[in-house]
């Protein structure tokens, strides 16, 4: 029997098609793998832009000013969209009386309220009330250049380091109330924890810190 078309060309055998068949199936598989790679980077690349406009930033901390609340080299969030300054916030600031190195402490108080400083006792006073400050490391003893009570100016506000014995801050004449114009953003969140403790102590990363800050 002669199996030859009309034109005298023998068929394909069906293996020959099937094969065709699966090598165009794999070359379209790599196009889609390729696609989804570009959509991927130009999503985060978007993303990122929108994240930059609306004032979302990961900043690293340097320094143990703010243990045991943060750690050195703890990377965190911060924001300054639709932000005002109030008691209580962690924000991270940039000063230029005390230099170029952003700072991150704590909103002790804002304008029109008086800072007064026991420093026997250790205990900080917003408008004569005792503040309850389980976040602290110790009592606040160190007096640096600060002479009380002090009322913060409108506009301002009194920062003060968590580690109040080891912090440099509003105590401390060269940084004094500071601008609430110079806040680059509050502190939202850590984002990845370092494993650094107080002086220079090494241990492991608590990963149950991620997504927590007060």
């Amino acid at each position: 029997m002669d199996d030859s078309t009309p034109g005298g060309n023998t068929p394909e055998p069906v293996s020959g098609i099937e094969k065709r068949k699966a090598e165009r199936a794999k070359k379209n598989e790599g196009k889609m793998e390729l696609y989804d790679w570009i959509q991927c980077i130009v999503s985060a690349l978007v993303a990122g832009i929108v994240i930059f406009m609306f004032g979302i930033r990961v900043v690293n901390v340097k320094g143990t000013s703010m243990y045991p609340t943060l750690h050195d080299a703890d990377m965190i969030l911060t924001t300054n969209l639709f932000y005002t300054p109030k008691n209580g916030d962690v924000v991270v600031v940039q000063t230029d009386t005390y230099g170029p190195e952003p700072l991150v402490k704590r909103v002790i108080a804002t304008g029109g309220q008086t800072v007064d400083i026991d420093f026997e006792s250790g205990i900080v006073y917003v408008d004569g009330v005792a503040l309850d400050e389980p976040y602290t490391a110790a009592p606040t003893n160190t007096r640096e250049d600060f002479e009380g009570p002090v009322t913060v100016p409108e506009g301002c506000m009194f920062l003060m380091g968590d580690n109040r014995n080891g912090s440099t801050d509003s105590r401390r004449a060269s940084i004094g109330m500071v601008d609430r114009r110079c806040v680059i953003g509050k502190v939202l969140m850590i984002v990845f924890p370092s494993p650094a403790g107080l002086n220079g102590a090494v241990g492991e990363r608590d990963f149950s810190r991620i997504g927590s800050i007060y």
